[in-house]
């Protein structure tokens, strides 16, 4: 089985788009698209579904997915540990969004710690577009972002933070934990607002409907968005590392949408090619999988 094939099945998955696969990738929409249709026939089975400009995974593509990730998993780390250059630093400089780096790092940052007693780590919150550029002047040794298009750098999907609807303790959604879109047309609408794919991708559901929800609150800060659902302002669509805390003790409750199933956050490991092979293999460890799966915060 050809490993590019299999590389852009989970790039595409990864990114939720034929055309963002084929950018991060640097090859051409449809060379990604013969991989696709290569792959297809390897498997003797379709991996992709389109609704419009959506794209999902169909039932075989979503059982063969995880050997797909370990696959290029396998791959990427043994490349990496022969492209490795020079030994291990006493200084990593890791770079992360603001999301991660409240929610992801302090358990990555501790686990680097355990493996590398002796490592001093230094931590910058910033950007994805800033982290790219320290990245690329070696202000850097990686970083943990949302999306990259570079010649010079390597690219890791790492993890998927699922978003889903929240609502407080004693909401009249709390109880069946399921709802649809029609049902929150009558609530108030808390929305964060980040810019990116993944948010846009709830975007187009809304607009799909007849009659949208109405956003009473737009904000720009995960931890407002949560305080005003948790102050009964309203309900909130947030990604699941943000409210683990408060799933756990149920003052906050997650409620199944089936239109929204599927829509995360998607966070990938970068560094520039041949660099920082052993931490990067150390990090992969934990990642490519879904929060609640592999990923355990």
């Amino acid at each position: 089985m050809n490993i590019e094939n299999i590389e852009a099945f989970v790039y595409i998955n990864h990114y939720g788009s034929f055309n963002k696969a084929a950018e991060v990738l640097y090859i051409s929409q449809p060379t990604v698209t013969a991989r696709i249709q290569s792959l297809e026939r390897e498997l003797d089975c379709k991996v992709f579904d389109r609704l419009g400009k959506q794209i999902n995974l169909t039932d075989k593509g979503k059982q063969f997915l995880p050997y797909a990730q370990q696959i290029l998993q396998i791959y990427q780390n043994g490349k990496y540990q022969v492209q490795a250059k020079g030994h291990i630093p006493n200084e990593l400089r890791i770079g992360s969004t603001v999301s991660v780096s409240n929610y992801l790092m302090p358990h990555l940052m501790l686990h680097l710690k355990r493996r590398y007693p002796h490592i001093t780590i230094k931590l910058m919150t910033a950007s994805t577009e800033v982290l790219t550029e320290k990245l690329k002047s070696k202000e850097l040794d990686l970083a943990f972002i949302r999306k990259v298009v570079n010649p010079a750098i390597q690219t890791f999907p790492f993890c998927e933070d699922p978003i889903s609807l929240y609502v407080h303790e004693g909401h009249r959604f709390a109880k069946a934990q399921r709802a649809s879109l029609e049902d929150i047309r009558q609530e108030t609408l808390v929305f964060f607002e980040c810019g990116s794919l993944d948010w846009m991708r709830l975007h187009r559901v809304f607009e799909s409907m007849e009659q949208p929800p109405k956003i009473e609150y737009q904000v720009d800060n995960l931890e407002t968005a949560k305080k005003l659902v948790l102050k009964k302002a309203g309900i909130c669509f947030l990604p699941a590392l943000s409210v683990q805390e408060e799933v756990a003790v149920g003052s906050l409750i997650r409620v199944d949408i089936a239109e929204t199933e599927g829509i995360s956050l998607r966070t990938s490991l970068i560094s520039l090619n041949g660099e920082n092979a052993e931490f990067i293999k150390t990090l992969l460890e934990l990642g490519i999988g879904k929060v609640g799966d592999r990923l355990i915060v």
